[in-house]
């Protein structure tokens, strides 16, 4: 018994080695900076904002490209006279209401493919006829079946964000560990209850994939389909200030309209869908 506590010459327990490896090191005032996304995001932003004065000064030509001091203006003096928010507010209701009916028709058809083998038949060949179609394509038919009216552009937006989120999350609820699944039928889940205890949560990151692609293709389809006809439908929104000064060749304000569109872009990709991601997939540890 004694020999289990006898001394080993042959093992080196010097812990007070000045060789000792260094387990931790003090992290730089630029290394701790350097680590923050959103320092490193802003400082690309401010890269470009660089060039693009750059470029507008080396040009000299606001009429062609203005610079971007000369955009920031235009943009304070649409945001101070109220012209662009205005028209971000019909843009984002009409988007709200289309990207909803999206996502709600996504749900149902992701459900039933998940039901039945023939669900997945259909998503499966409705997915392969229309993705494809870019959806300002059916701008024409809208036109003529709602009119110029909201209902038109409302149209178009579903049909932009309808396939993106059905596609991945089809590809998430599939991706499903099979022992997840005999986990909830154990339990004796239901369908309904199977998809939204066990398969949405294990699918979720696949699931705000498509919510991300399907917002980046609705909130460009609107843009675009406000420039062929917002006024005419009533709604006026940032896509048609962005027609409507390109027409007045006010130039400066065509810039501070897509201004509002990528700051509006930014807004959503990094705070809104990021809170989310943080909250969700990373907190539950499937993403890094």
């Amino acid at each position: 018994m004694t020999d289990l506590f006898t001394f080993r010459p042959e093992i080196i327990n010097d812990v007070n080695s000045g060789n000792a490896p260094i387990v931790a090191k003090s992290v730089s005032a630029f290394e701790r900076v350097y680590r923050l996304g959103f320092l490193r995001k802003a400082f690309i932003l401010l890269i470009l904002a660089l060039m693009w004065e750059i470029y507008g000064r080396w040009l000299a030509n606001p009429l062609l490209f203005p610079t971007f001091g000369q955009t920031v203006e235009a943009f304070v003096s649409n945001i101070v006279n109220g012209v662009i928010p205005d028209r971000m507010i019909v843009s984002l209701r009409t988007l709200i209401v289309g990207y909803g009916i999206g996502i709600v028709l996504a749900s149902l058809l992701t459900t039933l493919a998940i039901g039945s083998r023939l669900g997945a038949d259909l998503l499966e060949t409705l997915t392969s006829m229309f993705n494809p179609l870019p959806a300002i394509a059916l701008l024409p038919l809208a036109l003529i079946w709602f009119g110029l009216g909201s209902g038109s552009v409302i149209f178009v937006l579903v049909h932009s964000v309808l396939w993106a989120i059905a596609l991945n999350t089809h590809a998430g609820f599939r991706s499903v560990s099979p022992t997840l699944k005999m986990v909830g039928q154990n339990y004796h889940l239901k369908r309904l209850t199977l998809v939204r205890l066990i398969l949405i949560p294990a699918a979720f990151p696949a699931i705000l994939t498509g919510l991300k692609v399907g917002w980046a293709f609705a909130w460009r389809t609107l843009i675009a389909a406000e420039l062929v006809f917002g006024v005419s439908s009533g709604s006026g929104g940032l896509g048609w200030f962005i027609y409507e000064n390109r027409n007045q060749l006010e130039t400066a304000n065509v810039f501070a309209g897509l201004f509002t569109v990528i700051l509006i872009g930014l807004f959503v990709e990094n705070i809104i869908f990021a809170a989310i991601e943080r909250k969700t997939v990373r907190r539950w540890g499937m993403q890094h």
